[in-house]
């Protein structure tokens, strides 16, 4: 399958869709996108494919220190445990493959050779390297506009996969993946203005550098430093400085 056919797929199910994926009945339909709403669909996508976690990665803007941000996962308002090793190291290839490419890469680390043989199966998908030890599951990279980019992970030892269906789930990942990135903040007025140094400091952060590293590089103190992500986190309403990264990702104030 080409890459050409995913966006024809992806188009075709943003004219039949709503901007989640779901079939737009009724009261499906949603006029506004929030986080819970993209979370609950992207649990639909997982239901559908029989995966047990999920996750949505912003791509950093970094060309030098490759990392995917989390936005949400499957443990919403909470972090998953695999998340973490996702937005790791672990992640850096995937990065650089999802900035190029949109062919889904799949993983089975946890001894079952079936799930094996399932991904394997499949025509228009590759293995790569697991992107959290002791999982299987398949990554989707995802594009939206203004070069925005990212990854729709589902894990899970029991995936279900064919063809067609790999096709779906990554047009609606697609559609899912576009709707989040265009979430704004419904009054402007309410957002606090974040000084140049706050967002340096996150872009920092997104590049993953830890606060010692954000110091020498911007001549501050460990402590300023700290002080700068936690005020920057409170102005975006943010439960923690990576949550901060994600949404400042996501509104466009750091690239």
């Amino acid at each position: 399958m080409k890459h050409a056919q995913v966006r024809e797929a992806a188009a075709l199910f943003n004219d039949q869709r709503n901007p989640f994926g779901a079939f737009s009945l009724g009261s499906e339909t949603h006029q506004t996108a929030t986080i819970p709403d993209a979370v609950r669909r992207c649990r639909w996508i997982a239901v559908d494919i029989n995966a047990s976690a999920f996750g949505l990665y912003f791509v950093s803007p970094s060309p030098e220190r490759a990392r995917l941000v989390a936005c949400f996962d499957s443990d919403y308002p909470g972090t998953a445990i695999t998340t973490k090793f996702i937005s790791g190291a672990n992640g850096e290839d995937m990065v650089r493959h999802s900035r190029l490419s949109t062919m889904p890469r799949w993983w089975a680390d946890d001894g079952a050779a079936g799930s094996r043989q399932g991904f394997r199966s499949l025509a228009w998908a590759e293995p790569t390297a697991p992107l959290a030890p002791g999982t299987n599951g398949i990554a989707l990279p995802v594009h939206a506009d203004g070069g925005q980019c990212g990854l729709v992970v589902f894990l899970g030892s029991e995936i279900a996969l064919s063809d067609d269906t790999l096709c779906e789930i990554h047009a609606r990942s697609f559609a899912l993946f576009a709707a989040v990135a265009r979430i704004r903040p419904g009054d402007t007025g309410r957002t606090r203005s974040i000084s140049k140094r706050e967002l340096e400091c996150l872009k920092l952060t997104a590049n993953g550098n830890t606060s010692e590293e954000i110091a020498k590089l911007l001549k501050l103190s460990v402590h300023t430093a700290n002080q700068y992500l936690t005020q920057s986190t409170q102005k975006l309403n943010a439960v923690n400085r990576n949550q901060a990264v994600a949404k400042a990702l996501r509104l466009g104030l750091i690239e």
